[in-house]
């Protein structure tokens, strides 16, 4: 059966485990992106506990439905076309709770929220992540770092969710197959219910100084004035990817409403009507001439889902 014909009856089943407020239809993916990009999705679902969103997966899973997981939309781009089958939107499932010199988060919390805790509670380690603009979830599925920090510096468990049975799993760090960018939650498709970050006590001063000055760092380098996923290309080994992308002249090119950042060329921005055709346009005219000039592939960081029209 088709996906628009399945699409009614999926939707009444869900009716079942959230609120009709909770499940929109045709909903717009430019609304839950940083990019601020993206066409409809045929079923957006927002549940509000872990319950419900086990029992929302085990409906799409029983009946085949194709979904996707995002929490805050921070380093996804959305094609033009938007996306058939469900997103499920995990930004509900925000509970923050300490346990002396650890922080257990649900997927859906956001980094600032974790790291204003472990302010709160004088725990030091995780001052990398205060400016990450993702969630708990996204963050250990791409090992999320900044500042010569990486999620897994700090992870000491996660639960998972396994999309095949809908049963869910402990994963301790040594068990997480850390990379640059990549987990075993991302090479598995494992869905992140919760983590667990083991910190240490600090001076309450030294951390908010730390993380002041990345704060100061970001505002001053990143251009967050504008809509966009962050940095788009992962750091070819030996180099910088801004720094090839501004050796290679593109600084302020432009594809449609989609520019290369003239304050931090490793970002395209969107200058208010970008699609994500002109995005991608203009990914690919990055990697072809870094390719031509340098010799060196460039390796999109953002994850790029969806139709095309």
């Amino acid at each position: 059966m088709a996906i628009a014909d399945i699409t009614d009856m999926i939707y009444n089943d869900l009716l079942y485990c959230v609120k009709k407020e909770n499940i929109m239809r045709d909903e717009p993916m430019s609304r839950h992106t940083s990019f601020k990009i993206g066409g409809p999705a045929d079923l957006y679902a927002v549940p509000q506990s872990k319950e419900e969103f086990i029992n929302v997966l085990k409906v799409l899973t029983i009946h085949d439905y194709p979904y996707i997981i995002i929490g805050r939309g921070t380093d996804l781009l959305v094609r033009d076309g938007g996306i058939r089958g469900a997103v499920v939107d995990t930004t509900a499932l925000n509970s923050i709770k300490v346990d002396e010199n650890k922080i257990i988060a649900e997927a859906g919390a956001s980094l600032k929220d974790v790291c204003d805790t472990a302010l709160g509670n004088s725990l030091a380690g995780i001052e990398f992540a205060c400016g990450i603009p993702g969630t708990v979830g996204g963050a250990v599925y791409m090992n999320a770092g900044a500042y010569g920090g990486e999620i897994k510096d700090v992870l000491e468990w996660c639960k998972v969710v396994d999309r095949k049975d809908i049963k869910q799993y402990i994963l301790y760090n040594n068990e997480m197959e850390f990379e640059y960018r990549t987990s075993i939650v991302q090479k598995k498709g494992f869905i992140v219910l919760e983590a667990c970050f083991a910190l240490k006590k600090g001076e309450k001063d030294a951390i908010k100084f730390t993380m002041d000055d990345l704060n100061r760092r970001r505002q001053e380098k990143q251009p967050l004035e504008y809509p966009s996923a962050g940095s788009v290309f992962k750091r070819p080994p030996g180099y910088y990817a801004g720094k090839l992308i501004e050796d290679s002249g593109l600084r302020g090119v432009r594809v449609g409403d989609a520019q290369v950042s003239e304050k931090h060329t490793g970002f395209i921005i969107n200058l208010g009507n970008a699609t994500a055709s002109d995005v991608i346009r203009l990914i690919e005219l990055v990697q072809k001439t870094v390719k031509e000039k340098f010799g060196v592939d460039m390796y999109p960081e953002i994850k790029i889902i969806g139709e095309d029209w």
